[in-house]
């Protein structure tokens, strides 16, 4: 069985249990996936320092990674931290769930919008779209509440609600990017009532690394 490891470069291992649960969920039995959880650092990224120092806890913990079997890595940090230079460094493909999910909220052209709880993160979030092709595709960059909101799942699914909704009518996208890994629950549970596709990027990332590892699982569209 081909294995993939999923590494949550945040040191919450709650978190990481549950975007493993989601991964596995996305591509079914064909494929093994074992969550990693960063072993210092935040429990949440939230500003571009937490992010650059999930970059080097992921890029050492990568490098462990890739000498236990894995096939490939799927990095779960919406920043996709430390991704291009794990890559130069290993052999196996690595994966991160921003590069993932802008790949299918922008399929066929589609115009997209990203929402997310990290506004201090927004304008990494942006040039990360622009260093990944998608530039011209994102239309916005929403911040649904702070932080503090993921702690109350009830509310944090209605904000981010607001916040798809939003964008459908204000600007016009096509299809919603949640920008977290911590928030693909809330992603799934607000999917059915947002009238455009809402791309789970955990998911999303989950079935590139399985592609990327010769495994089809299907696609999101």
């Amino acid at each position: 069985m081909i294995r993939l490891a999923l590494l949550n470069p945040n040191a919450n291992a709650k978190t990481t249990a549950r975007m493993t649960a989601v991964a596995r969920q996305a591509v079914g039995p064909a494929v093994s996936i074992e969550g990693f959880t960063a072993r210092s650092g935040p429990l949440v990224i939230a500003d571009e320092e937490a992010l650059e120092k999930a970059a080097r806890l992921a890029i050492e913990r990568g490098e462990e990674l890739a000498a236990e079997g894995f096939r490939g890595i799927l990095i779960s940090g919406f920043g996709d931290p430390g991704l291009d230079r794990l890559r130069r460094r290993i052999s196996i493909s690595v994966t991160g769930i921003a590069e993932a999910g802008m790949k299918e909220a922008s399929l066929k052209g589609r115009r997209f919008s990203i929402v997310t709880t990290t506004p201090e993160l927004k304008a990494a979030i942006m040039r990360r779209a622009v260093r990944l092709g998608h530039g011209n595709n994102l239309i916005s960059v929403r911040i649904a509440g702070s932080v503090e909101v993921m702690s109350d799942p009830e509310r944090l699914a209605q904000t981010l609600l607001a916040s798809c909704h939003e964008a459908v009518s204000e600007e016009g996208a096509e299809a919603i990017l949640i920008g977290g890994g911590p928030l693909a629950d809330a992603a799934r549970t607000i999917a059915p009532m947002v009238p455009v596709p809402v791309i789970e990027p955990v998911a999303a990332g989950a079935r590139l690394a399985c592609a990327r590892a010769g495994v089809v699982v299907g696609s999101k569209v």
